[in-house]
């Protein structure tokens, strides 16, 4: 405190200043309040001191250059090593919470307001990555030349929570109250006395350590038996159908071996990753995709495909999720065809409904429509739970009678509609007569080249008597 300043203070107010915040036994360190906000905050076990600010995450490290050179037999001498993350700041330490005198004359027990929590420290930043080295020669001899260290940065460490702060004390610990009632000096005046006490508010937890940054990645070598570049790799195509029929369009890469041995092949002292990288060949392909199904190309244009050139010089040629296609691939030459026979959309591919449900007995068929005529191009196989109501029993309840696939034969397709001779299965007679109140449920599985798609239709009602 200033001089000049403490002089104009009187002592009764200097004295008040420094109690204020040192504990005293039995005491709630506060500044003075409103009673009845007191009485609120603290039986709530409201005001507490708030959190401490974060620590600020550590910067991650700058990533080793890469770099790509032509020797010719001269030393070389390459630093590409990666930058050490920074570390994270710690977390702030919580702070107080607000603290008021206590009254003498609550009708409560009191919770003083309990700390702050610390600030989480915040996290090391990551090391940077070692640059990786491509080198073009002609003499493998001539590696030995080439100094390169590729060592990675290192995490930076993460910052320390900081501390809780702490809680309220009580000023005072317990206090007894009288409450009377009745007039005094009356028969019916009668006074009782009651035991208070203050507990003191909780220190605030501290914050979690911010986690250490990971160390970077050695760098990788690339070696290349040429002294040309190498041109750039363009493996694969995504396009909307639409804009492939009817042309060509060219795919390629570069392919390279791995091999394990880099440091040998580099001056002694060198550091990078064990396992290089050897350039092969360069693989080039063309491709071209034919559209020879019925269903109109438009319908289809939002549609893409992907072509990706592999290693082993295939096209492999796959479409969108919602897009079914059955179709082949041929290769000749450099050129890879993609022939188109069936294309469907997804969602045409589980439109079933019911359409009929006829007859008893061992005549009893159950008629299923395809709403988007697409069955004579889709796989269809069915399966079938049949549950019966027992006509003699007051019980609601069903049961089942038969339950699995439906054979090839007893299915007939007639253009877009299955009829299911449900009564040819080996269910109890009982089950089939007129009448009888029945719960089906089938199991459509849809199937058009690799896709495939599950349907269940439900069907509930009694067996009509056709007589």
């Amino acid at each position: 405190m200033h001089k000049s300043f403490r002089r104009k203070l009187p002592l009764l107010v200097i004295f008040s200043l420094f109690t204020s915040f040192l504990p005293a036994s039995g005491s709630v360190l506060c500044p003075a309040v409103a009673h009845d906000k007191y009485d609120t905050v603290s039986r709530n076990h409201s005001r507490y001191g708030s959190r401490g600010a974060e620590g600020r995450s550590g910067r991650n490290g700058r990533d080793g250059q890469n770099q790509t050179i032509f020797v010719d037999g001269s030393s070389v001498k390459l630093d590409l090593s990666g930058e050490n993350g920074e570390d994270g700041e710690n977390g702030r330490r919580g702070y107080r919470p607000d603290c008021y005198h206590q009254r003498e004359d609550f009708h409560h027990d009191i919770h003083a307001p309990s700390g702050g929590t610390g600030g989480n420290g915040g996290r090391g930043g990551d090391g940077g990555n070692g640059g990786s080295l491509t080198v073009h020669y002609t003499e493998l001899a001539d590696l030995q030349k080439i100094f390169a260290d590729t060592n990675p940065g290192e995490g930076g460490r993460g910052g320390r929570g900081g501390s809780g702060a702490y809680g309220c004390r009580c000023r005072r610990r317990s206090w007894e109250i009288e409450t009377c009632t009745g007039t005094r000096g009356k028969p019916d005046y009668k006074c009782t006395k009651r035991r208070y006490r203050c507990y003191d508010g909780r220190t605030g937890s501290n914050g979690n350590n911010g986690r250490n940054g990971s160390r970077g990645r050695l760098g990788r070598l690339s070696i290349i038996n040429s002294k040309e570049s190498l041109a750039a790799d363009n493996p694969t195509l995504k396009l909307p159908i639409s804009q492939l029929i009817g042309q060509k369009f060219n795919l390629s890469k570069n392919k390279w071996n791995l091999r394990q041995g880099a440091n040998s092949l580099l001056a002694p002292g060198s550091v990078i990753a064990d396992e290089y990288r050897e350039f092969a060949q360069r693989l080039e392909k063309s491709f071209q995709l034919i559209w020879q199904t019925q269903e109109p190309i438009a319908n289809f244009n939002n549609q893409s495909v992907n072509a990706i050139l592999t290693d082993s010089e295939q096209v492999e040629v796959t479409f969108a999720d919602d897009l079914w296609v059955e179709g082949s691939s041929k290769t000749e030459a450099n050129l890879t065809t993609f022939t188109v026979n069936h294309a469907i959309s997804q969602k045409d591919a589980t439109r079933l409904a019911v359409a009929e449900f006829a007859e008893s007995g061992k005549n009893l068929k159950l008629n299923i429509v395809d709403l988007a005529a697409k069955s004579a191009v889709i796989k269809t196989q069915f399966q079938v739970r049949f549950r019966a109501q027992d006509r003699f029993s007051q019980s609601s309840n069903y049961k089942t009678v038969y339950e699995g696939d439906i054979p090839n034969q007893l299915i007939t397709r007639d253009h877009n509609r299955f009829i299911l001779a449900l009564g040819q299965l080996k269910i109890p007679k009982d089950a089939l007569r007129p009448g009888v109140n029945v719960d089906i449920e089938v199991v459509v599985t849809r199937t058009l080249g690799e896709r495939s798609a599950k349907q269940t239709i439900n069907w509930r009602g009694a067996i009509r008597n056709t007589r």
